[in-house]
């Protein structure tokens, strides 16, 4: 731990200097780690699989081009590889807003340390493509070259982060658009040059399984997050029963206040299905009253490494 709050610290010392677009932001930000850094990948030591759709004010109609209700689908993968001395782990994610889509795609490795008894530290890199693309859009002045219609980029990028886990804790923090690629998009006379900063989105993270029975346990979470020139926060908690159904609360500064309800399936948990519901509490004449999430993990059991025993034959403690 002492190693890791250097770090978590310089994270957020460093987030009044980033700007950003808005990234999607998901109310099960306790269970999906790999979106938040990518050092997450293997540090569990199970062979996970999470899929996250997000429709985001439902029912907003903006009544004229493509609206504006959010729909995010995030999907990822990791595992511990132990020749690697860590794990690796990948994301794809969907997010479309208004007439604007992105595609992203992102690679991770995370190189784990052992802290302590049972804690493990993960020091993560990603490099990742994006895609973003433009639809159609009508400029107040037209043929205005500032305005993209139809057009599209791909750039490349990197990302990097740190994750500690234990038993009964865990923390961690990430931070993208590293190279800070720069977007490029044609107007409807193709003359135009708009263009698109993809600067830095910083992430911190942290929760607490607390047990206040045998059966009960409740797991305080947090998560700081730094976009544009806005610094904000998600602060909740969950209670878990027996380790297979949960329920809990969160608050988004200046967005909503959450709902948040789940269970856990089959043999040692393996399939976790969750359902969130937002109510929008800030500037809601603006925005639709409810957002609703569904997540679904499935884990594998830890791998196993069988060493295959030496063969012993007596023919070999005979001499002549």
């Amino acid at each position: 731990m002492k190693k890791l709050l250097p770090v978590l610290l310089l994270v957020l010392l460093l987030a009044p200097l980033a700007k950003a677009q808005q990234q999607p932001q998901f109310t099960h930000y306790g269970f999906n780690g790999m979106q938040i850094s990518p050092a997450y990948a293997g540090i569990t030591n199970r062979p996970e699989f999470m899929s996250i759709y997000r429709y985001q004010w439902l029912g907003y109609d903006a009544s004229f081009d493509d609206g504006g209700s959010p729909q995010t689908l995030f999907l990822s993968a990791h595992t511990p590889v132990r020749l690697l001395h860590g794990g690796v782990g990948l994301n794809l994610m969907r997010d479309k807003i208004a007439n604007t889509t992105i595609l992203t795609a992102a690679l991770s490795y995370s190189f784990h340390m052992k802290i302590g008894e049972t804690g493990k530290l993960g020091l993560g890199i990603q490099a990742n493509v994006n895609n973003y693309k433009k639809g159609r859009y009508r400029p107040i002045d037209e043929g205005d070259p500032s305005v993209p219609f139809n057009s599209e980029d791909t750039k490349y990028d990197l990302g990097a982060g740190v994750w500690y886990e234990s038993e009964t804790f865990y923390a961690g923090g990430g931070v993208t658009n590293l190279l800070k690629a720069e977007y490029e998009f044609a107007d409807s006379s193709n003359t135009g040059n708009g263009t698109l900063l993809g600067e830095n989105h910083i992430y911190a993270t942290g929760g607490y399984h607390m047990p206040l029975t045998t059966d009960l346990t409740l797991t305080p979470t947090v998560l700081l997050k730094h976009d544009t020139e806005t610094f904000s926060f998600d602060a909740g908690g969950r209670v878990t029963y027996q380790e297979k159904y949960w329920a809990g609360v969160n608050y988004r500064h200046e967005e909503a206040v959450s709902a948040l309800v789940g269970v856990s399936l089959f043999q040692d948990n393996a399939l976790r299905v969750g359902y969130a519901l937002d109510l929008t509490t800030f500037n809601k004449s603006a925005k639709a009253a409810t957002s609703h999430e569904v997540m679904v993990n499935y884990r594998l059991a830890e791998p196993v490494i069988r060493f295959k025993p030496p063969v012993r034959t007596p023919r070999y403690f005979f001499t002549r």
